[in-house]
């Protein structure tokens, strides 16, 4: 079962980070920690009318948090606050409550269905998501974010 978890796909995507690093000037950031195991994930977000128009993350988590990362920065330019708070709540339900996996632009989020039989690693799991959807949220109540 553990196979299931770590598999090559998944191993790719978590040593694939896209967007790695920080942004200089961000309209708004975020950081994230999981207490159960230490993994962090600070995400920066530039965004233009309802969309994110940069991102960067600074991912120091397991294989399953780079993985999940990985996924976010491969499709998080364009995405609106709704589309990523819609990911991120269908990511959770999908890990803790046996949902389908996210569609559209983080259908690939699937990849982690997995994960859902190890409820230790769901926060971590988690964390990017949880950590973007806070960003862009911040950016829009400070006014970067027009028509949200």
């Amino acid at each position: 079962m553990i196979d299931d978890l770590y598999s090559a796909k998944l191993l790719r995507l978590a040593a694939e980070m896209p967007r790695a690093g920080r942004l200089a000037d961000p309209d708004a950031s975020s950081e994230k920690v999981s207490k159960l195991c230490g993994s962090r994930v600070v995400v920066d977000v530039k965004v233009e009318g309802d969309r994110v128009a940069d991102f960067a993350q600074d991912v120091k988590a397991c294989a399953l948090g780079q993985a999940a990362a990985s996924v976010l920065g491969a499709h998080v330019i364009g995405a609106s606050l709704a589309e990523l708070i819609g990911a991120r709540d269908a990511f959770k339900a999908m890990l803790k409550a046996d949902g389908p996996a996210p569609v559209g632009r983080f259908a690939d989020l699937a990849l982690l269905a997995p994960v859902k039989d190890y409820p230790a690693r769901h926060t971590s799991t988690l964390l990017a998501f949880e950590a973007v959807a806070e960003a862009v949220g911040l950016a829009a109540r400070r006014g970067a974010v027009k028509g949200i």
